[in-house]
């Protein structure tokens, strides 16, 4: 039985690539191509396929998560298997919970990408070993929420800019500041400006 597929992604040259390794796959057939989330929808909805393969950062418009919430809510909903070179914690758990059947990193070899979507359209979770740990323990432990105000001095302190110059930038009061650093460190865990940094860095925060 072939299962057809979607390509998903900005750069004409990787779906071209994809197009080539998927199409030399006797049991999958490439249905279409989109550059953006919403050409995505709008495709997957007319060609109804049973995998879409979705590249997580897509330019302008939605991006690979917000795609794959979209697909997931379609009827009939095809399984999404995202396929990017991001692997931070936050894009992956974010993928997972917006639905997608899995994720793998665009280095794998292409075998790897044939079976994972093979998989995805049975209905398996497709996840490399060490990411699935990863979930697991960002599930047990979820990233911290912080406001979007707060992820704005977060912003403004990886930059290098002091209190005054985060002050002048949000249009707020040094105190104001230094109160959304103290709830900034307290949610993050974490005792100085440059770990607070690192591990909004890591966990793609920001």
């Amino acid at each position: 039985m072939t299962t057809t597929v979607l390509l998903v992604d900005d750069h004409p040259v990787v779906r071209s690539g994809l197009r080539a390794v998927l199409d030399a796959a006797e049991t999958l057939q490439v249905v279409g191509e989109a550059a953006t989330g919403e050409e995505a929808l709008a495709l997957a909805a007319h060609l109804r396929p049973d995998v879409v393969l979705c590249d997580l950062r897509l330019g302008n418009g939605i991006d690979g998560i917000q795609t794959t919430a979209a697909l997931r809510a379609l009827d009939p909903a095809p399984a999404v298997l995202i396929l990017t070179t991001f692997d931070r914690d936050a894009e992956i758990l974010g993928a997972i919970e917006a639905g997608a059947a899995g994720y793998l990193l665009k280095e794998v070899d292409p075998d790897v990408i044939i079976d994972g979507i093979q998989r995805a359209a049975a209905g398996d979770t497709v996840l490399a070993p060490d990411l699935a740990s990863r979930v697991l323990k960002g599930m047990r432990s979820p990233l911290p929420r912080l406001t979007d105000r707060e992820i704005d001095v977060l912003r403004l302190l990886a930059t290098g800019s002091a209190n005054k110059e985060i002050a002048r930038a949000l249009f707020v009061t040094e105190a104001t500041v230094k109160s959304h650093l103290v709830h900034i460190f307290t949610k993050l865990g974490v005792d100085s400006r440059s770990r607070a940094i690192h591990v909004a860095q890591e966990t793609g925060l920001i």
